[in-house]
């Protein structure tokens, strides 16, 4: 098959390339390298701030649909696939809809549906927008409510929904919000990582726990609370543990930093683990951050559980982090566990076979 991959999210399209490219199909990956990131792409479609920035990517991405003609599978990360107004992607949407075969739009992330679900119908215990009942008013889920609900974005994304011919979800939550919608073009698949040799911790009497933190989103995912608890920890605890804090680097220095670690800290109102959480677990690395049952279930993972499952709070994260420093003798069976999980259920040619059969299924 002939497959073109729009826009970028942390690395699951560049994955997904390699493995279906590995099965013989010819993959192409349009992105803007998600922004700061800068993942693999084939074509570069990033953006130059400011109106300027906006008028040479629409001019660049006019001269680029030759290029996204032909094509078996067009497959989008979001509805916001290129980095241009919603108002703006009704006319590239429907230019790929008229000259390409099939459009499949992922669910990975930020959308109407996920907003709105989220918001007034809470499937979940907790998520991005809600903890129980109570909804999140903290200023960027108030952003987000306000940029998806009422807007270009909500109808565009509703369009692009009810218009394509599947829709492949990649987490248990994203699953919630769209199967009961779209019960019968939606897919879930899992994350498709691309396993690495495990890093052997430096060797030390101390454990050593990652932070990734991302620019201006700290209170939105919960990375506040975490590093506070962490920090804690470290305050409590000062010979048995320390903290590597990194922040806005680049992929390919972020994977190097992580290295040698022994416990990761992310995602702390996601009932599944990040692609960021399992290259981690790939390499070894312990994640305190979401692994619900809901997680495990909709995988059929029945002996696994290498996931330090915390709920949203401050309290949750210091007592999971407490007992992982005062019990190190914990992590070699969960470093094992971890790897394990990963290779089973998120292998990039696994991945990439769903896909394959998801788009022959087309």
């Amino acid at each position: 098959m002939k497959i073109l991959l729009l826009g970028e999210y942390s690395n699951v399209h560049a994955t997904l390339a390699e493995g279906l490219r590995t099965l013989g199909h010819e993959v192409t990956v349009v992105s803007n390298g998600d922004f700061w990131k800068n993942y693999p792409r084939d074509i570069d479609v990033s953006r130059k701030p400011g109106k300027w920035g906006g008028i040479r990517l629409m001019a660049r991405l006019y001269r680029l649909l030759p290029c996204m003609t032909g094509y078996d599978i067009v497959q989008l990360i979001n509805p916001m696939f290129f980095e241009l107004k919603a108002e703006r992607l009704f006319f590239f949407y429907n230019w790929l809809r008229k000259h390409n075969r099939h459009v499949v739009l992922g669910a990975f992330g930020m959308d109407y549906y996920w907003v709105h679900t989220c918001t007034y119908h809470s499937p979940l215990r907790y998520s991005d927008f809600n903890i129980g009942k109570t909804i999140r008013t903290d200023a960027d889920a108030v952003k987000e409510q306000a940029d998806w609900l009422g807007t270009e974005k909500e109808r565009l994304n509703r369009l692009i929904a009810e218009d394509a011919d599947a829709i492949v979800t990649a987490l248990y939550e994203y699953h919630a919000c769209y199967a009961p919608v779209f019960p019968h073009k939606t897919t879930f698949i899992p994350l498709p990582i691309r396993m690495s040799s495990p890093h052997p911790a430096s060797p030390s009497d101390k454990v050593r726990l990652f932070i990734g933190i991302s620019k201006n989103r700290s209170t939105y995912k919960g990375t506040d609370i975490m590093l506070r608890a962490a920090e804690a920890i470290c305050q409590q605890y000062p010979k048995r543990v320390e903290l590597i804090k990194v922040e806005g680097v680049p992929f390919a220095q972020y994977q190097q930093m992580m290295d040698g670690s022994d416990v990761q800290l992310d995602q702390l109102y996601s009932y599944t683990p990040s692609m960021n959480s399992l290259l981690a677990m790939s390499k070894g690395i312990v994640v305190v951050g979401g692994g619900e049952p809901e997680n495990y279930d909709i995988i059929a993972e029945h002996e696994l559980r290498p996931i330090i499952n915390v709920t949203p709070s401050y309290d949750s994260v210091y007592k999971a982090l407490e007992q992982l420093v005062l019990h190190p003798d914990r992590l070699p069976e969960l470093k094992r566990q971890s790897i394990e999980y990963v290779r089973r259920h998120h292998d990039y040619l696994k991945v990439a076979r769903q896909y394959e059969q998801c788009y022959l299924s087309l």
